[in-house]
């Protein structure tokens, strides 16, 4: 399985909070380690049945190795999967127009990936059948992103961009609906180049504030 290495990389003493354990990561073993989880997927192994014992001795490696660099196969798997997809986006906290773009693209980019991706579509289809996994992934990946999404909804609010007597969630919902709709619920719908600019310009002209 070809794929760029994960962004989440272990930081030495000194690093900020949150980084991940103190030891620097070896790209050759994470490496080796993804491409032994992708490989036994595309085998057709259940993602049930992937034990880290069972990607230890695919990869090559030790046991020991993986649990210094994951707790468990599900933070693993979730690294395997943000490693696959693209980065997620940088905002300029400028233009809130600018940075809704910027969040809808990067959802229309990891819908695209998902179709090209044999792999990326085998294992997004497993997770979902496997609630712990979801639960992480959930949790450390899709949540994060959400957050920002609310937060540049509060800012346009804030700054008179978008109507404030409307609840942040709805408004959130509107912006991402017609991405979900045709990544999750229509997956054959079109992506094209320039829908994350026509739904955020169409969503915020019913969005400006009255007069």
């Amino acid at each position: 399985m070809a794929g760029p290495t994960a962004g989440s990389t272990g930081g030495s003493a000194g690093a900020p909070a949150g980084a991940r354990r103190g030891r620097p990561r070896s790209e050759g073993v994470e490496r080796a380690v993804f491409d032994a989880v992708g490989g036994l997927l595309d085998e057709g192994v259940p993602l049930a049945e992937l034990s880290i014992e069972r990607i230890a001795r695919t990869a090559g490696v030790g046991k020991a190795t993986i649990y210094r660099r994951w707790t468990g196969k599900e933070e693993l798997f979730v690294d395997l999967l943000r490693s696959m997809e693209p980065p997620d986006p940088v905002l300029s906290g400028t233009s809130v127009r600018g940075d809704l773009v910027i969040l809808l693209e990067s959802m229309r980019e990891r819908g695209v990936a998902k179709r090209t991706s044999s792999l990326l579509h085998n294992a997004f289809a497993q997770m979902q059948l496997y609630p712990r996994l979801w639960e992480v992934y959930h949790h450390t990946v899709i949540e994060p992103r959400r957050r920002l999404s609310l937060d540049t909804v509060r800012r346009g609010m804030e700054q008179g961009e978008i109507r404030d007597d409307l609840d942040i969630e709805f408004v959130n919902d509107l912006l991402t609906g017609p991405l979900l709709l045709r990544t999750v619920i229509r997956p054959g719908a079109s992506l094209e180049p320039g829908l994350a600019e026509r739904v955020v310009d169409t969503v915020m002209e019913g969005l400006r504030p009255r007069d």
